[in-house]
């Protein structure tokens, strides 16, 4: 592992800890060489490949990078930290490989995406929804807020205040 502060290799470890439901380690090291501490956090790679298939028909590897993304967008000047997307994409990706053998569609995908978004920040989850579904109106945008605000209103009383700005 590489030092981020001097590029060193030799490192020690000083801590490790399971996160993300046993699927991510965590691990505090400390530089042998310029004694600056730093964390990394490791992914199990999964064996199973999952292909996706797009609305063309084509068919694609599963790229974790591309739910991070698309979350990452929907989520833009919003105050959703880095470790809210990794953490909704490692529950999309607990959702894809335990309902999904060999296939997903990419429908199933943005579905598994917009159920997780829409419990880490509503505007995320409309501005997701707005290109998922592909709104042509206002009204359907109108209609997504309204059912998004019922839901905050009586599942997360806390988030209400997004919508009262």
């Amino acid at each position: 592992m590489r030092c981020p502060s001097c590029g060193g290799t030799k490192d020690k470890v000083i801590d490790s800890r399971t996160t993300g439901g046993g699927n991510v380690v965590r691990r505090r090291r400390v530089c042998l060489q310029c004694n600056r501490r730093f964390t990394t956090k490791e992914h199990v790679e999964e064996e199973l490949r999952l292909t996706v298939v797009k609305a063309d028909g084509a068919r694609v590897p599963y790229k974790r990078e591309n739910v991070y993304e698309g979350a990452e967008r929907a989520c833009y000047k919003l105050p959703v930290g880095e470790e809210g997307l990794r953490g909704l994409v490692d529950r999309v990706e607990e959702d894809l490989f335990g309902n999904h053998d060999r296939e997903v569609t990419s429908e199933q995908i943005g579905r598994y995406v917009a159920k997780h978004l829409r419990s880490l920040h509503p505007v995320a989850y409309v501005r997701f929804m707005s290109v998922y579904r592909k709104f042509n109106s206002v009204e359907e945008f109108i209609d997504e807020i309204q059912d998004i605000r019922q839901r905050v209103t009586h599942e997360m009383p806390q988030q209400q205040a997004l919508f009262d700005t």
